[in-house]
């Protein structure tokens, strides 16, 4: 399964809005559970014992106190009417460094009415209610006023998840999640009105502050930073985009093509057909730097959109012409699905080669992404979540060697197909996965790598299994021994989208550029 890729603690645009929905609760919960979980396993020192009330050298016991059913004592103070005489039964639970004998604070109660007990997130909204529907039902029984059992307030008590006392009601989603966090599904959903809201995006807020933000990146043609050896075209907004040309010559051509290369990939990538079958069809073709990756400058605001856009602004500074052709590889096909949706008018014709999937897209059953998503390793998903949830702290997490990370960034991820495990123990073994690593980013990780899973696995502004047809031909080749991409959920895509041209390949894994002539066939099914 593709991951370079926590729950969600932090939506930066969100919470610079101050917006209360900044934090998906459940999944950050999980997360944090998690982390206090590791973090309790690996300190040693112990605190101190406590000094315990009324025993040897313990403070001396002077307020009341209950025994529980566990042996511990609960002193308490109480105030207000005689028990006995009163309608209503109030239990206040202090503040921080408060006692028994704080005075009453709505948002700190936790209230007993009628055998219903409700929770301290809850007594604030519900006061209000309780004054309302706690009046005598009639003069004519003034001893049994009509409880909020008896108007009508328990069905709303139920939907709130308060119970009965003695019967507490099943724990609330973020509760599970936590007990369960390692397998946590991408598909866990917002929870507005989660009592944990307030509390994790006070967590998600300082989490965000806690950790330093990334090293800026060392541009290509500045002072310390690599230099620029490869052509590049300026773009509108002043960043330059490196590129690398291949096929036919330009002017011969019949067709252009724009190539978007994969993770850790680079403007050399190709199809790897031929050249004399790209000279018989008369094809042009156009690889490039990605923004941040080798020598094209990085885009802090990089999107799927700002990728198609990038491509078209390559295409018009090359003098491509009114229509061209993309492919895209791997994880550079969201390139290929922005143009599909930005410039639909400028494609002639598109193709995508093993393109990895967004286990968040809204068109993948929720069940299917969850099974397939649990699939992958436990640094994958991690890196996923933080992908999706806390990109502002993916730079951080990935560079923590004590928290699950990526494996296809350390290149350890299983790979069922023996040509895609032969290909990656080569290219360790040669050098080659640590070169390529070396350029594609040597202006900064963060502008390359990390940029790019924030952007694949991020939240997309569309879902392509939504998208309409387009007026120019679209291929798709996937094999279904991808260890990267999950077949599953690429058959899923194809069955939603009649208008994708779509090749399963038996016995084939993700690096399909490797796979014998398929580079020409790719090629011909295009333009021949």
């Amino acid at each position: 399964m593709w991951v370079t890729s926590m729950p969600q603690v932090w939506d930066e645009e969100g919470a610079a809005k101050g917006a209360a929905d900044a934090v998906t609760p459940a999944p950050a919960a999980a997360m944090l559970g998690s982390l206090a979980g590791w973090l309790s396993r690996t300190i040693q020192p112990q605190p101190p014992p406590p000094k315990v009330c009324g025993t040897e050298g313990g403070p001396p016991v002077t307020a009341p106190r209950l025994r529980l059913s566990d042996g511990r004592h609960l002193a308490y103070c109480e105030s207000g009417v005689p028990k006995d005489k009163a309608r209503f039964k109030v239990v206040f639970s202090h503040g921080f460094t408060g006692s028994r004998e704080d005075s009453v604070r709505a948002s700190q109660a936790s209230l007993v009415v009628d055998g219903w007990q409700i929770k301290l997130p809850l007594a604030w909204n519900m006061m209000e209610q309780l004054k309302k529907h706690s009046q005598p039902a009639s003069a004519n029984k003034p001893s049994e006023p009509e409880t909020p059992s008896r108007r009508g307030l328990v069905p709303h008590l139920s939907s709130l998840g308060v119970g009965r006392l003695g019967h507490p009601p099943p724990p609330p989603p973020a509760m599970e999640l936590l007990a369960k966090a390692p397998a946590l599904s991408c598909a866990g959903k917002r929870q507005s009105g989660s009592p944990m809201r307030s509390v994790v995006g006070a967590l998600g807020r300082w989490i965000h502050r806690a950790v330093p933000p990334p090293q800026p990146p060392r541009m290509c043609g500045t002072p310390g930073g690599p230099p620029v050896t490869a052509p590049r075209v300026r773009l509108r907004d002043g960043r330059h985009l490196a590129y690398a040309e291949s096929g036919a010559r330009k002017e011969d051509a019949r067709f252009k093509v724009v190539v978007s290369h994969g993770f850790t990939g680079s403007r050399l990538d190709t199809v790897r057909a031929a050249p004399e079958v790209a000279e018989e069809l008369g094809v042009y073709m156009v690889g490039f730097d990605r923004a941040g990756y080798g020598q094209s400058d990085p885009n802090p605001n990089r999107s799927v959109k700002s990728a198609a856009l990038d491509v078209e602004e390559l295409a018009d500074a090359l003098g491509l012409g009114p229509k061209f052709y993309v492919i895209g590889i791997s994880l550079g096909c969201h390139a290929v699905w922005g143009a599909l949706k930005y410039i639909p008018d400028r494609i002639a014709g598109a193709a995508m080669m093993a393109p990895v999937v967004n286990y968040w897209w809204p068109g993948f059953p929720a069940e299917l992404a969850a099974e397939v998503y649990a699939k992958q390793e436990v640094g994958d998903q991690w890196a996923l979540r933080v992908s999706h949830h806390a990109p502002g702290i993916l730079h951080w997490w990935m560079e923590q060697s004590w928290l699950p990370t990526s494996t296809v960034v350390a290149g350890t991820t299983p790979l069922p197909n023996k040509r895609d495990a032969e290909i990656r123990s080569n290219m360790k073994a040669d050098g080659t996965f640590q070169q390529k690593m070396e350029q594609a980013t040597q202006q900064g990780i963060h502008e390359s790598y990390y940029r790019d899973m924030m952007v694949m696995f991020g939240k997309w502004e569309f879902d392509p299994m939504s998208l309409p047809e387009p007026a120019c031909p679209v291929h798709l080749w996937q094999g279904d021994e991808d260890g990267l991409v999950p077949v599953v959920l690429q058959r899923y895509l194809a069955s939603r989208l009649s208008w994708v041209n779509y090749h399963e390949l038996p016995g084939t894994g993700h690096f399909l550029s490797a796979v014998p002539g398929l580079g020409d066939t790719v090629l011909r099914t295009l333009f021949g």
